[in-house]
């Protein structure tokens, strides 16, 4: 068996104000630069991308990244979500989180 390693696990909102209704344009660019970034797991969602590294560092630099994505789309004001869970005691993944509740 494989051992895994302690990661940190984030999730990433991150939206454009003052742009109209339609978000894509400015998401799809956040996206494009968070698939970008190796070493680190991602999995989007409808509301939000889930964000899975080897440390809280690389975690703020995709969101710094990912935010600033938005700008260079043409956004003026953008408003970004972070939310870290960084536990250390023992070695987990995104999986595992889910797995957590979906067997009890």
């Amino acid at each position: 068996m494989t051992e895994k390693s302690t990661k940190v696990i984030a999730e990433l909102v991150i939206a454009p104000f003052g742009v109209g209704t339609s978000l894509s344009k400015y998401v799809r660019e956040s996206v494009k630069v968070i698939d970008s970034f190796q070493g680190v797991r991602v999995l989007h969602t409808p509301m939000s991308s889930i964000i899975e590294a080897d440390s809280v560092d690389q975690i703020l630099e995709v969101t710094r990244a990912a935010h600033e994505a938005m700008f260079k789309a043409g956004a003026k004001r953008v408003s970004t979500l972070l939310r870290i869970d960084d536990r250390r005691d023992k070695p987990r993944r995104m999986e595992d989180k889910v797995k957590a509740i979906t067997d009890k």
